[in-house]
């Protein structure tokens, strides 16, 4: 197995697992792990944003009591910087470590990436670990700006399922990009979608309670096997555009929240 050690910043930061979330004490087992990775700026030296941290809280938690009878455990990944500056990929380096310190600390059990504008990108990224069966990008800034670059890679993510939710009216992370991308995704994985969240911005706060109904379907039906609602599995089995724009209706989820 690859090794995912870092030597850390020059003043000596290193990426942590942020505080578990969910999981009672007398559980016997982590059945399952998501690992949350907030945003961050394309370029910058400066601590990660404890700001950025918080707002990972909430569907953190949401997912945590979501999963609680299957035993699912949510951590936020706490980046050595903020920064994902160009070729270091830093924020994606540090998703891959977490990957592999939650396989370290848990065992052999599932592990369900979900990453936030930059942090979304570095799950993608990150996907390609052994243990990881599902990841979910939401606003996930895929700049295409460098035309020397190469493509963001798509292959990782062969055999994980993958769900991509974009608010159309995001003004940070262009949601066209998304599309591009998902509809690459999706020629290398069938098992990929993507949830347009019409007049919603970056931070998805105008329907976050649908989005989090969404992401816990997700997840729970890819680490667990539980069944999903019916737009999830319309949006998998519906070939390019369909599935890759798939509205994101206004109650999704309704029935299920407290």
């Amino acid at each position: 197995m690859a090794q995912y050690a870092l030597v850390g910043t020059a003043d000596g930061r290193r990426p942590r697992l942020g505080r578990p979330v969910g999981v009672s004490r007398s559980a016997t087992a982590v059945g399952g792990v998501v690992l949350l990775l907030p945003d961050g700026e394309p370029v910058s030296g400066r601590r990660a944003s404890a700001r950025a941290h918080a707002a990972a809280l909430p569907m953190a938690r949401a997912l945590a009591r979501a999963g609680r009878a299957d035993g699912l455990l949510a951590q936020v990944v706490r980046y050595r910087g903020r920064g994902w500056n160009g070729a270091d990929a830093e924020l994606a380096a540090d998703a891959s470590w977490a990957i592999a310190e939650a396989v370290r600390r848990h065992g052999d059990v599932p592990v369900c990436l979900v990453g936030h504008g930059m942090g979304a990108r570095a799950a993608l990224r990150a996907a390609g670990h052994p243990a990881v069966g599902a990841v979910m990008a939401l606003a996930p800034w895929l700049p295409e700006d460098d035309v020397a670059a190469e493509p963001e890679p798509v292959r990782q993510l062969t055999g994980r399922r993958v769900l991509i939710v974009h608010g159309t009216d995001d003004a940070a992370t262009d949601p066209e990009l998304s599309f591009r991308y998902a509809v690459r995704a999706k020629k290398a994985n069938r098992e990929t979608c993507r949830f347009e969240v019409h007049t919603d911005g970056h931070a998805l706060r105008q329907y976050a309670s649908e989005v989090r109904a969404l992401a816990a379907d997700f997840a729970l039906g890819a680490l667990f096997g539980r069944p999903v609602a019916r737009p999830l599995t319309d949006a998998m089995a519906a070939p390019p555009p369909i599935g890759l724009r798939m509205p994101l209706a206004a109650g999704f989820g309704g029935s299920r929240r407290r």
